[in-house]
């Protein structure tokens, strides 16, 4: 294994014990341990490749689950927001979040930061015909019929590769070549293909969104670029996709305005899956069979 290789799957290791645990203290001493490193050496080795340190990350991604606690309908209190972002009293989640964004949560227009981001990601489509594809749905209509199924999921092992900057051409579809030839040499591709995103586009610069192309496996343990991580039992709200990205795009927008407000369910802290009908990319990119699955729990 070369020792960049390594490094990475140190790093992404720690970074998803951040991920899930986001809630509780984190100390730099408890995350290099995961990574297997000195206090020294990891805060080295994460700035370099991640580009900000331990602590700035930590902060940054807290204030990224809070902007999606405000954004549900109805949004909870500041208080509850901090508390389940790990930062602890709501005066100081108020202060560290004017620090990020110029204003304090209370005053803060989380729509119009979604607008910014969508508008962004239109931008990125070369056909300026074709941007208005990717227009917001409407809260409340549902012009293609979808449907909610809720579903009981079992614990899930997940053998993955995180994809940074996954926005960019071509990206995406290369870690999942180099994760299928892993999983073509042990048997494994034929299993169930996952795809998901800790970072909300919506609301994450997408230059700073990290998709993980994953694969469900048994209980093995990768190396190198290869990662895994045990998603614990949850229920997801699933429906299906088979179209291109704009039907994605209508049906997550559908999902979180129109059905969630209704449904008596908030989002659990887990990422949004997307899971392939057959192996990723069978279809090439412009046409999509998959099932979104949100991760929800009772409210």
């Amino acid at each position: 294994m070369r020792a960049h290789d390594d490094y990475v799957h140190r790093v992404n290791q720690a970074i998803d014990h951040v991920l899930t645990h986001l809630a509780e203290p984190i100390r730099l001493e408890d995350v290099a341990a995961r990574a297997r490193l000195s206090p020294f050496h990891f805060h080295r080795i994460f700035k370099a490749l991640v580009g900000e340190t331990l602590a700035d990350f930590v902060t940054r991604v807290r204030l990224v689950r809070a902007l999606r606690l405000m954004s549900q309908r109805p949004r909870p209190n500041l208080t509850g927001i901090a508390l389940a972002c790990g930062l602890g009293s709501g005066s100081n989640f108020s202060r560290v979040f004017k620090q990020r964004y110029g204003a304090a949560p209370s005053r803060f227009d989380v729509d119009a930061l979604r607008r910014r981001r969508r508008e962004a990601l239109q931008a990125t489509i070369e056909d300026e015909a074709a941007r208005h594809l990717l227009d917001r749905l409407p809260r409340g209509e549902n012009p293609d019929g979808f449907a909610v199924r809720l579903r009981e999921l079992p614990a899930r092992r997940v053998a993955y590769i995180r994809v940074e900057r996954s926005y960019q051409p071509g990206r995406v579809e290369a870690a999942c070549a180099r994760l299928l030839a892993w999983a073509d040499a042990r048997g494994l591709a034929d299993g169930q293909w996952l795809g998901y995103m800790w970072d909300d586009p919506d609301i994450v610069e997408h230059e700073r969104c990290r998709y993980d192309v994953g694969l469900e496996i048994p209980d093995l343990r990768p190396s190198g670029e290869v990662g895994r991580i045990d998603f614990p039992p949850m229920r997801v709200a699933e429906l299906e996709v088979r179209g291109g990205i704009d039907l994605e795009m209508r049906a997550l927008d559908w999902l979180f305005s129109t059905w969630l407000p209704s449904s008596g369910h908030v989002p659990d802290e887990q990422p949004g899956f997307e899971a392939w009908i057959g192996r990723p990319f069978a279809h090439g990119t412009d046409y999509f069979e998959i099932r979104l699955q949100l991760p929800v729990v009772k409210g």
